[in-house]
């Protein structure tokens, strides 16, 4: 190193004094103090690199973002072996929520010291990014640097426990607590760490070992949670098939009679478990057991409800109307959501049905007799519960029947008006639908659930405009818009629902731009357990952090994440597959935003004359441009400007191609586990064959027909689909072609034409709707004549097909562009559905 860079690097005295004043100013921030400071120190040395690095961070942290970061940047590169300007850039990347590259600063930093702050930061960035290797040699160099520090022995345990090593957590464990001499009782962190420690015995399957610590430290007070040792200990004497499991259980329920897991818990110890769904064989022992805790809690309702589970024949008809008729008679509006599981048993549906129709007239009886022994709202719950069972089944004009007669009798109960909306839905009116929610959110006008459930409604319908002004009655006054807000308020429905009647009224942009939201609303999610990694550590809540940990890796497969990521990735395929929808939407937008440019124009005059003379009043919150320049503005960077407000650069692929745009969405979906979701599946496939990969495509193909069946229309669509494409790679290299034709003779058999393989699926499936519709899509794909693929849709009219409403709500959501050409096909298919 020559003299002149070494000068660059070290401070004199005076200028070094002033150095570590600037980071106790930041630390503080003290933000304006802490740039004099570091322009006093430039001033005699402009290239110092951690004071422009520095300096770079505190203009940051006051709103100065691009020039704070230029400047992060410069003072790295002067001084690559400072383990400051390494620690401040992997600040700023974090701050960019860029952690791959954080942690390699971070890397970089600790080459030259192994600061403790940069260990900490780094450990959080590695469970961030899951790399639970290099976690444990992290936190086992934090240990060695402070052992007295019992943070740093739980953290390594957990670094190993994250790491599937629980033999290493457990010896880690125990180390620690051979340490500790004289901890007081009721202590909570040496509680929740010795409950850590029973959980990693227990998943070891060392329960005796577990149960004998839970009980020493219990009897000690060392462990201050009752409920959790209570559960845990209940749950080992059952794994260790003891005799005391049903006695432990039965404490529970003394304790919460209503709790469905203990009755689960009582019935296991008892050598009975029940699986998750309904039994498929009554087990009378556990119908006794039940009836037994019925009867010694006799006000509790989870041991009713799971006694018609386990009955079966004229004792669940028994069971079922002294459940039914309780619940009637205390006026439980949800009684049918409870018992709708039981739907699944035809011989229970029928039962059900027959005891409220008897009940139905008795209380109608009851209730009309001078002194009648029942209330009036008896009889009404009971229409409501009839009304709710004929919908389920189907019988839709049943149950708007006995809803009129229910309305004739109560005519201001909104639930009455929301389940007579929810009918007139499946039944395929979404007009009447929206019409009827909102009469009962006009009932009550300051019930936010009534609101949101018009709203829904409206969108459902396709009234994007007018759902936003009901939504607008309760969300921020000041915000750009109540669609804005319920955003910002990560809204899943009405992100999901305005995509939806987005699509309806053939507008993919505005739709991909809503999809587009909720994966945003996702990766937040995903980023905001960052602070908690250090957090839980600090607070000793290792069991909620644990499961907080295991919540996060499957976030992504929640049904609003799924049908943002299947259906944006359909667009998108779409847009690919057709470049002339994205001309027609931007020549509409033109057409459209070309009336509005006046109104625009004078709105953002007057916005910028309000905004000057607040400015003469010292700013918009009052507050002078001086303060605003010292507020700590944060290392994340502003809300960026949205610079494709409807959607078509998306569309359109610029900036990121559609299809990698695509790829984006789905590929999460592949790391959580949704073998059984064929749609996943489906998608995966259009996107990797349009992709060129092959193998790729093949995989999830296969996949798609494992999880939705030999005979599943899309899935034959995609299969004629890969015959066809496969016909025209001549070009392939080995060893990809050959296992690419391996895979196809899987899929399709070969020694049949494409045109005779579809014709055969016709032929086995001529009644089923979505069959036919499938086997006209893959006739389009064969490049047949117009006449058979419209022989083919047209086909549907026949009196033998039954095509009820869900079969006409189309899937994928912009089947119209499957048939661009044939508009009459269009037309027929989409009037159900469309306003």
């Amino acid at each position: 190193m020559s003299k002149a860079l070494a000068n660059k690097k070290v401070l004199p005295s005076r200028e070094a004094g002033l150095f570590k004043e600037l980071l106790n100013l930041y630390e503080g921030r003290q933000l304006k103090k802490g740039l004099k400071t570091a322009d006093t120190i430039l001033k005699k040395f402009p290239e110092h690199g951690e004071t422009i690095c520095m300096k770079g961070l505190v203009l940051v942290h006051m709103g100065r973002r691009e020039e704070g970061i230029d400047l992060v940047k410069k003072g790295v590169r002067l001084d690559l072996t400072s383990h400051i300007v390494w620690h401040v850039f992997g600040l700023i990347q974090k701050g960019e929520k860029n952690y791959e590259e954080a942690l390699k600063s971070y890397s970089q930093a600790l080459r030259f010291d192994k600061n403790i702050n940069i260990l900490r930061d780094a450990a959080s960035l590695q469970t961030q990014l899951r790399s639970y290797e290099s976690l444990v040699e992290t936190r086992h160099t934090l240990l060695r640097l402070r052992p007295n520090l019992r943070q740093h022995w739980v953290g390594l345990s957990v670094a190993h426990y994250l790491n599937g090593n629980l033999k290493e957590a457990k010896v880690v464990l125990e180390k620690y607590l051979a340490t500790l001499k004289n901890v007081p009782s009721h202590d909570v962190e040496q509680s929740e760490t010795l409950l850590y420690y029973i959980h990693v015995l227990e998943e070891l399957g060392e329960y005796t070992e577990a149960l004998s610590l839970l009980d020493s430290h219990s009897r000690n007070r060392d462990i201050v949670d009752k409920t959790a040792i209570s559960e845990t200990r209940a749950r080992l004497l059952t794994k260790l098939s003891s005799p005391e499991a049903s006695e432990a259980w039965h404490t529970l329920l003394e304790r919460n009679s209503d709790c469905h897991t203990y009755y689960l818990g009582y019935l296991a110890s008892h050598g009975h478990p029940i699986p998750p769904s309904t039994p498929s064989h009554p087990d009378p022992d556990a119908l006794a057991l039940i009836s037994s805790l019925t009867t010694e809690f006799p006000r509790a309702r989870a041991s009713k409800r799971l006694g018609l589970v386990l009955s079966e024949g004229d004792e669940f008809k028994s069971r079922a109307e002294e459940y039914i008729k309780g619940s009637l008679v205390k006026g439980i509006p949800s009684l049918f959501s409870d018992l709708k599981s039981l739907y699944t048993d035809n011989a229970k549906c029928t039962a059900i049905e027959e005891i409220v129709e008897r009940l139905q007239v008795e209380f109608k009886d009851a209730s009309s007799s001078p002194k009648g022994s029942e209330e009036p709202t008896t009889y009404l719950w009971t229409l409501y519960l009839l009304a709710q069972h004929h919908s389920a089944l189907g019988r839709h004009s049943k149950a708007l029947e006995l809803l009129e007669e229910a309305l004739a009798h109560t005519p201001t109960l909104p639930e009455l008006h929301i389940f007579k909306g929810r009918v007139l839905k499946r039944a395929g009116d979404y007009w009447g639908a929206a019409a009827c929610v909102n009469e009962a959110r006009v009932l009550d006008g300051q019930d936010r659930f009534l609101n949101t459930k018009t709203g829904k409604y409206l969108l459902r319908a396709g009234c994007v405009k007018e759902a936003g002004d009901v939504f607008g009655l309760f969300t921020k006054k000041d915000a750009a818009s109540p669609g804005v807000d319920l955003e910002d308020m990560q809204s899943m429905l009405y992100l999901l629902e305005e995509a939806r009647a987005h699509e309806t009224n053939g507008q993919p942009n505005l739709a991909l731009k809503k999809y587009m939201a909720v994966k945003r609303i996702y990766n937040e999610i995903e980023d905001d357990q960052y602070d908690f990694h250090g957090y839980c550590l600090r607070k000793f809540n290792i069991m909620t952090y644990l499961r907080m940990l295991k919540w996060e890796d499957t976030v992504r497969s929640q049904a609003p994440y799924v049908t943002a990521a299947v259906n944006g990735a359909n667009i998108l395929v779409a847009s690919y597959d057709d470049p002339e929808i994205v001309k027609s939407l931007a020549v509409a937008h033109e057409q459209l935003s070309s009336t509005s440019k006046k109104a625009a124009k004078k709105a953002k005059k007057k916005a910028a004359v309000a905004a000057a003379a607040a400015a003469k009043m010292g700013g918009l919150d009052g507050k002078t441009p001086q303060q605003h320049s010292n507020e700590d503005k944060g290392l994340e960077p502003p809300t960026a400007k949205d610079e494709d407000p409807e959607g078509l650069k998306a569309l359109t692929g610029e900036g990121t191609p559609v299809l990698e745009q695509a790829w984006k969405l789905l590929q999460p979906l592949l790391e959580v586990g949704l073998e059984e979701n064929v749609e996943v599946w489906l998608a995966v496939y259009d996107v990797a064959i349009r992709r060129g990969r092959y193998l790729q495509a093949v995989g999830a193909l296969e996949k798609a027909k494992k999880a939705g069946g030999e005979e599943h229309p899309e899935v034959h669509v995609r299969v004629v689909d890969l015959k066809q494409r496969a016909a025209t790679l001549s070009d392939l290299k080995e060893p990809v072609k050959s296992v690419l034709e391996e895979a196809i003779k899987k899929l399709y058999p070969v020694e049949v034409s494409p045109e005779t393989f579809n014709s055969q699926y016709l032929q086995k499936h001529s009644q089923d709707p979505k069959a036919v519709i499938a086997a006209a899509r893959a006739s389009k794909i064969l490049n047949a004549p117009v006449e058979e693929v419209d022989g083919t849709v047209f086909s549907l009219l026949n009196t033998d097909i039954n095509l009820s409403v869900k079969v006409r709500s189309p899937s994928p959501p912009l089947f119209h562009l499957y048939f661009r050409s044939d508009v009459a096909m269009c037309t027929m298919y989409r009037t159900p559905w469309s306003p």
